[in-house]
């Protein structure tokens, strides 16, 4: 036997023999999980499930630094604070681009108060919070973005014994082109103006979705925590790699895996965040009976079933079956945000990819058919899109207003 054959028996022997040698851990204790939080920022995140905190004071807080003629006070000095939330949805997160860019060119694109995103939507995000300005980079990035630039294939040893199948290093490095010092400043200045930026992850050892304030990353400089949000929200579980967060949690250090938001959530707004807080907006001289919110989803993705031949493989078989877990997951968290968002008297709008558009990939991500679809957002947007009030298959309003109604 040869010498590279025998170093090739070595590395297959310590492979099967300890398959997770390479992979040490300090996972935080479950009874500290809500309590765990990044070195001298435990006012950047929120774990679901938790104790009040500073960040959900930062929203209240909020309210405070607007200028006044930000989001100026309605009939009976009700104040509406437009929110968008953008869904995952992979390649489909081209509908979502094509759909913002025709919206500021129509003119009725609000500046929101409040922008969150999970997974692709965590890629948007940043781009929509800013504005028209960066519609020209939202499209760049939607549009020429290929497989080769979200993923690596891994030699097969590294896929079996490792912790995927592939390699995010080549979407790192599109999220790093995008998120740069540049667009740090630029959000940390309407962080201090009262608007939120908000990103999703899914903590795979507590179950429990995280979220991210990116305005206080940005206002820290923290560049490299703030790709690495965006990062791991973006990361499909088996598929790509889970971000390794170091963490504090009473004094002592330990260390988190995040992936894709969306294995949690496919999209996800602040209500939860801001429940039981009523007594610290009125300590603030804030009335929660004055402010409305007029909520915009981007689904991008269907609302009803599509069509697709499946090849009767293992790789066809488990892509399809994955891709109908988020579908519905995704029509679900449309239901139940619409419940939750009429329950409390706010604006239901909902966009979704039209069923008549039909893609046609070559490869995950079809520039192609990415231009196609972006392209159909955009037509969709320009001219004036219709927002569905209510969930398609929803004939009238499931929650009644105190009228009755």
């Amino acid at each position: 036997m040869d010498k590279k054959a025998v170093l090739l028996t070595s590395v297959i022997f310590l492979c099967l023999s300890c398959p997770g040698c390479a992979t040490l851990r300090h996972p935080v204790p479950q009874d500290l999980v809500t309590r765990a939080h990044i070195a001298n920022m435990d006012d950047v995140r929120f774990v679901m499930g938790g104790s009040h905190t500073k960040m959900q004071e930062s929203l209240l807080v909020s309210a405070k630094q607007e200028a006044p003629g930000d989001f100026p006070a309605g009939p009976g000095g009700v104040k509406v604070y437009p929110i968008l939330a953008i869904s995952g949805g992979g390649a489909n997160g081209a509908y979502g681009a094509g759909l913002l860019k025709g919206w500021s060119e129509e003119g009725s694109r609000p500046v929101f108060k409040v922008v969150t995103g999970v997974s692709t939507g965590a890629i948007i995000a940043p781009l929509a919070f800013l504005g028209k300005e960066y519609d020209p980079e939202l499209e760049k990035v939607y549009t020429t973005m290929a497989t080769k630039d979200v993923m690596a294939n891994k030699l097969p040893l590294m896929s079996l014994f490792g912790d995927s199948f592939a390699s995010n290093a080549p979407l790192a490095r599109t999220i790093a082109k995008m998120a740069d010092k540049k667009l740090l400043a630029r959000i940390a200045v309407e962080h201090k103006r009262g608007r939120r930026l908000l990103v999703g992850t899914a903590n795979l050892d507590a179950e429990r979705f995280v979220i991210w304030d990116m305005g206080a990353i940005a206002v820290r400089g923290d560049v490299e925590l703030f790709r690495k949000v965006i990062l791991a929200s973006a990361a499909i579980p088996v598929i790509f790699p889970p971000s390794v967060f170091h963490v504090e949690a009473d004094g002592k250090s330990y260390d988190e895996l995040h992936a894709d938001g969306g294995t949690l959530t496919q999209v996800f707004v602040t209500y939860k965040l801001l429940e039981g807080m009523e007594g610290a907006a009125k300590s603030l001289g804030i009335d929660p009976s004055k402010i409305k919110g007029k909520l915009y989803i981007i689904r991008n993705g269907y609302m009803s079933p599509t069509y697709e031949k499946v090849k009767a493989n293992l790789a066809s078989l488990a892509q399809r079956s994955f891709d109908m877990l988020i579908d519905s997951q995704g029509v679900g968290d449309a239901y139940r945000i619409y419940v939750f968002t009429k329950e409390r008297g706010n604006d239901y709008n909902l966009a979704f990819i039209p069923p008549d558009f039909k893609g046609d990939s070559k490869e995950m991500f079809d520039p192609e058919m990415m231009r196609r679809l972006f392209n159909r957002g955009y037509e969709d947007a320009v001219h004036g899109y219709k927002w569905h009030k209510v969930p398609p298959g929803v004939d009238g309003p499931l929650i009644k207003s105190e009228e009755g109604t």
